[in-house]
């Protein structure tokens, strides 16, 4: 599996306290005796001759690091960018496909929230899932790869295609950072679920600047004390109060830090046609 080093940076949002890094959910690992010079000789005869499934067969059996070295291997041998002759053979959805699979990962990721945040409706899963599953510094490189793409402020440009109080709690996990505020006990949150006046603006803290193992403890704790899920909990605590969006994104938020693999395992089961792009990495 493609790895990199550990972030040794703690977010809230996961699995445990060692990071998880590009690659380390994916199913394609480095191609063994890997050899750039042969493939971008078969890969540039297949561009030639049209050859899609050859090309198809090579790039998505390549590790992402295999695929950029062959790139600047196709640049030297051909003077041509590897991008450029791909579109001139392929088109549609594979097209679409196989380009993303020739991105460095956070030209990847900043892709996927551009496409979230375009168009007449904002895509507000794909939001929450980017943004609840990446540590602090897959997030701020992220941003300058949206800003060196779009040359525009990620930040900027999420807080304009969301609204209320889901845009602070998409803003917070934008911003999250080493968990450096202190731990929280079960008292205080159960408090805070006998609050007759629900404040969403709380539990975005709570949920956002906490150590992740200690929260995700008080959570499992809360849960044993109320005898029912944190999720049905604050649908009681804020019924008839929260936006849909805001009620997603808090839930969204706890599954993540309960259970970071079991919530992208479930998103894959319910992810369609569009499942494709999400799992090559």
């Amino acid at each position: 599996m493609e790895t990199e080093a550990n972030s040794q940076e703690t977010s809230p949002l996961t699995l445990n306290s060692e990071a998880m890094w590009w690659g380390t959910l994916g199913s394609v690992r480095p191609y063994p005796n890997f050899r750039p010079e042969r493939d971008v000789t078969v890969l540039h005869t297949a561009l030639e001759k049209k050859d899609v499934s050859t090309i198809v067969r090579l790039l998505t059996n390549r590790s992402n690091a295999q695929r950029r070295s062959l790139a600047q291997v196709y640049k030297n041998f051909s003077q041509k960018e590897l991008d450029a002759s791909l579109k001139k053979v392929l088109s549609g959805d594979l097209q679409s496909l196989i380009l993303e699979l020739m991105m460095i990962p956070e030209q990847f990721e900043a892709h996927r929230l551009r496409k979230a945040m375009e168009g007449a409706g904002t895509d507000e899963e794909t939001l929450l899932e980017m943004l609840c599953t990446r540590m602090p510094q897959q997030l701020s490189d992220i941003r300058a790869a949206y800003s060196q793409e779009y040359k525009r402020d990620l930040e900027k440009d999420l807080i304009s295609e969301t609204s209320g109080d889901f845009s602070k709690l998409i803003v917070a996990l934008l911003k999250v950072r080493s968990v450096v505020t202190p731990v929280l006990n079960l008292a205080s949150l159960s408090e805070e679920l006998k609050n007759k006046k629900p404040a969403a603006d709380i539990w975005i803290k709570l949920l956002t600047t906490r150590n992740p193992d200690h929260l995700r403890t008080v959570l499992e704790e809360l849960e044993f004390e109320k005898g029912q899920t944190v999720e049905d909990a604050l649908e009681g605590h804020f019924k008839g109060v929260l936006s849909g969006d805001l009620k997603k994104g808090l839930k969204t938020l706890v599954q993540c830090i309960q259970n970071q693999y079991l919530f992208l395992a479930q998103r894959l089961q319910t992810m369609k046609v569009s499942l494709g792009f999400f799992l090559f990495y």
